[in-house]
């Protein structure tokens, strides 16, 4: 048996072919060049995977259908994306048009968090797990539940939005129109924000930091890894930015695990190559917090095992 999982993203298209056992086999990529119309680019989806099926000496026949992982608000039963913020998507119907391009007997689309958590779910840190969440620590903070081993999208294929859930009222600013998102905190941008408004703060003291010399003193150069190499060093104000953020993530975590009791909650994004030193002290934080302090069987957090493969591997495994 053999899939194809497209991960569609603003900057990149990638797609793989997946087999039986949830392996990719074999994987390229495209850049998306998004200010297109919509049909160009699910061509170009299509010239991806026709070539990719090539190199594996397999043919379309070959394949049992096509999923896709796409921003926004994926229709799964109709195949249609109804918005996408960074795609000229509106009411698109991207699977009918891939279906006609690539050939493939079926094709099946959801939102790109929900299908990295089923991905977590079937084949990565979540796996035999019956309920289980992912969240997605990058530009925002994404997240997909699984129960019963089906996404779980609500009834107009929106839900799911876990970083729109507010952990700080009338809090900072969210693109979605809110104030106080645990996106706004907790994402990799949040991280990088909250350093710099640190930064600022120690400039007014006088306080030194090795963070400085990291930036070469510009605000600019402030990414969501230097806090946490400073405090790594013993650096103080990296450690009060690493605290404060890990703060926020816990009170976020805590929120989810209180609703939905799942065997597992997996962390994935570019925050999680801190490993153990996101991971410890984020536990430590989260069972302060959650209700079921004194139960033996607690949701496991665990780092999320699919990496950059989650959006492939969850577009091939939408119909199992």
């Amino acid at each position: 048996m053999y899939y194809l999982g497209i991960d569609l993203g603003g900057t990149n298209i990638a797609a793989g072919v997946v087999n039986g056992d949830c392996k990719i086999i074999k994987k390229g990529s495209v850049p998306t060049l998004a200010s297109r119309d919509g049909e160009e680019i699910v061509k170009d989806m299509a010239s991806l995977c026709k070539r990719i099926v090539s190199e594996c000496g397999l043919t379309i026949d070959d394949i049992e259908y096509a999923g896709i992982a796409t921003p926004g608000t994926a229709n799964s039963k109709t195949g249609v994306v109804e918005y996408a913020n960074n795609l000229p998507f509106l009411n698109f119907p991207i699977a009918e048009l891939l279906k006609k391009h690539l050939g493939v007997k079926k094709v099946l689309i959801e939102n790109d968090a929900n299908a990295a958590a089923k991905a977590e779910a079937i084949a990565g840190a979540a796996k035999g797990s019956e309920y289980s969440v992912m969240i997605t620590l990058g530009t925002g903070l994404g997240g997909g539940i699984v129960l019963n081993g089906q996404v779980y999208s609500g009834f107009n294929f929106a839900g799911a939005e876990l970083g729109h859930i507010v952990i700080e009222k009338d809090g900072k600013q969210c693109t979605c129109g809110r104030r106080g998102c645990w996106e706004t905190y907790s994402s990799a941008t949040g991280l990088t924000n909250m350093t710099k408004e640190h930064l600022i703060k120690a400039r007014e003291q006088g306080r030194r930091t090795m963070i400085e010399e990291m930036i070469d003193g510009n605000l600019n150069n402030v990414n969501a890894r230097v806090a946490f190499s400073a405090m790594k060093q013993g650096d103080e104000v990296g450690k009060e930015i690493v605290d404060e953020y890990i703060s926020y993530l816990a009170t976020g975590v805590a929120n989810i695990i209180n609703i939905f009791q799942p065997n597992v909650l997996s962390i994935g994004g570019g925050v999680c190559n801190e490993r153990d030193y996101l991971l410890k002290p984020l536990v430590e934080k989260v069972f302060k917090e959650t209700y079921t302090k004194g139960k033996d069987n607690q949701t496991e957090i665990k780092i999320a095992e699919l990496g950059n493969d989650a959006g492939i591997v969850g577009a091939a495994v939408l119909g199992l």
